[in-house]
């Protein structure tokens, strides 16, 4: 059966809304969902359609687990070759320099690397020369670039666009179903959501955020009619070992997860901006809401005492 077939054969209509159609796919490692508002079904076929395919082009272009993306040729370079950026690669290099700056060098799209220390698929705690061997590694400043080629000058050095793959991912395939006609409707992308469009009846998408402390549960629910939604906390992949939280999210300074925020929710226009901007308030620990208050963001977040905090848009 071919993919097209598959999806097609996907194509679901909401009982409370015939004018609604919804498609769940797999991509980046992550459950996701295409819904929008059509005429017909092979209008939204068409739509939904061209929307994955660019969700797909996407991470075949740019995940390290496809050996021939640009991340892994940049990073199969490193200590040795320029390698050539095109346009959009370039675009999202100049968006990492933009994160490290803003972030105070929180966010550097080196720091991919630290994962070699930690699996949480076992709870067992990297050793401090392993950390600080992979440390030597994570330097987003020492990256060269010049004429839209870069290089990284370590050998073993890697970039990873994990960051905002996902989030840059979900706004190109929202651009899509708009260049489509499509008005109303939202992609969700693992969780990361941008929506185009209230539902036809005026009414907001109602989007759960998950507690993250009660697998399945929702703790708050958030209406959006257009903008996004991104969410990062330490319930996605960690271990509990003595007591103790230890999660993806790693600091680049230290090598160590973050502790001080279960989860922190951003809204904002774009989910390439909600979804850095949450990742930098977890990095930022104490420092994470007055950082989000500075860019004016409607935020819900819960520190590691399970207190809420939250402010509106």
């Amino acid at each position: 059966m071919s993919p097209s077939s598959t999806l097609r054969q996907s194509l679901q209509k909401p009982i409370l809304d015939p004018s609604l159609y919804r498609v769940e796919f797999k991509a980046m490692a992550s459950a996701c969902e295409v819904v929008v508002a059509a005429a017909n079904e092979r209008e939204a076929y068409r739509c939904i359609k061209s929307a994955i395919d660019e969700v797909q082009r996407i991470e075949k272009k740019y995940s390290r687990y496809h050996p021939d993306s640009i991340v892994s040729i940049i990073n199969s370079s490193a200590g040795k070759d320029w390698v050539l950026c095109d346009d959009e690669t370039e675009s999202l290099l100049n968006y990492a320099g933009t994160l490290f700056n803003i972030s105070d060098g929180l966010f550097d799209i080196t720091s991919g690397i630290l994962r070699q220390a930690w699996n949480f698929n076992h709870p067992v705690l990297p050793s401090h020369v392993k950390i600080l061997e992979l440390l030597k590694l994570v330097s987003w400043q020492q990256v060269e670039r010049e004429n839209q080629k870069i290089r990284l000058p370590k050998t073993g050095m890697e970039i990873d666009f994990g960051g905002f793959g996902k989030e840059y991912a979900a706004d190109r395939a929202a651009t899509i179903l708009i260049e489509h006609g499509v008005k109303h409707g939202y992609v969700n992308l693992g969780g990361d959501l941008r929506a185009i469009g209230a539902k036809p009846t005026g009414e907001p998408w109602v989007m759960g955020i998950l507690n993250p402390r009660e697998k399945g549960a929702i703790i708050a629910s958030i209406p959006l009619t257009v903008g996004a939604l991104a969410t990062s906390g330490d319930y996605e992949k960690f271990f509990d070992l003595n007591g103790k939280r230890y999660c993806h999210i790693i600091s680049p300074r230290t090598g160590q997860p973050v502790t001080y925020w279960q989860s922190v929710s951003v809204l904002a226009p774009l989910a390439v901006n909600a979804g850095t901007y949450t990742t930098i308030a977890m990095l930022k620990e104490a420092d994470g809401l007055a950082w989000l208050e500075s860019f004016g963001l409607a935020y819900l977040a819960i520190d590691c005492n399970g207190q809420v905090f939250q402010k509106q848009a």
